[in-house]
């Protein structure tokens, strides 16, 4: 089974409650897994919050749209996906997190197939040179790898940022990556700051409500359309 294992919680130092602003007139995170849920690849897609009582509206939201939740420590993230892993015993593992509202089906599965066929332990769409937009970020690793992680972790940087501990052992682990021929790393799609939620938002006010499925092309080109969104905030939008 691939498991795909979406992280989320309310306390962002930098935008708190930000998974769940509203974007189309639903909540970011309920965005986000519709994208995800038309990946071909994806088995089961479970969300993982902390049990810190101001992320049970996450716990709600998710499961209000028909997914599974499992909650763990606040910090300790990795803690976090190896419960999941125990408590649905996956053999590969996709990592994202909920404040990518643009993640791009076609880039989560070309990843996973990255890794399926290079027989690695952990693959990217991020590898040293990134080539995709900030935001369409997707990692693949095999059960055992996050286990041997957990293993390994001896610092809160590990704990906290979950694949660290693999992808800083190339030592110990097997690492491909998915890159696509245009440069496009410096784009920003993420949402950590107010100016990415306004442009996020201006992107999806135009193209959700005529194609639920609008793709990473048509992000691009309502943005070169736009001379306003081009550099929004500081940071190249397209």
């Amino acid at each position: 089974m691939i498991l795909a294992i979406l992280q989320a919680r309310m306390s962002s130092s930098r935008l708190p409650g930000k998974v769940l602003m509203p974007l189309a007139g639903a909540p970011m995170m309920v965005r986000q897994i519709e994208r995800v849920g038309r990946s071909r690849r994806i088995d089961r897609l479970v969300v993982a919050t902390s049990a810190n009582p101001g992320d049970d509206i996450i716990e709600k939201t998710a499961r209000r749209e028909g997914i599974d939740v499992h909650r763990g420590p606040l910090d300790d993230v990795l803690a976090r996906f190896l419960g999941a892993l125990s408590a649905y015993t996956p053999e590969t593992v996709v990592r994202l997190t909920a404040d990518c509202p643009f993640a791009d089906p076609q880039v989560i599965d070309e990843t996973i197939e990255t890794f399926l066929e290079s027989g690695a332990d952990y693959a990217s769409n991020t590898p040293p040179t990134r080539t995709f937009p900030k935001g369409l970020d997707v990692e693949v690793m095999t059960a055992a790898a996050l286990r041997k992680a957990g293993e390994l972790a001896a610092s809160d940087e590990e704990r906290e940022h979950v694949t660290w501990g693999i992808h800083q052992r190339p030592d110990r682990f097997r690492l491909a990556y998915h890159s696509q021929p245009a440069q496009e790393g410096e784009i920003r799609w993420t949402v950590d700051r107010p100016d990415d939620y306004a442009f996020t938002a201006a992107v999806y006010d135009a193209l959700y409500p005529k194609d639920r499925a609008f793709t990473s092309d048509a992000i691009r080109a309502f943005v070169r359309g736009r001379p306003d969104l081009m550099t929004y905030g500081g940071d190249r939008r397209a």
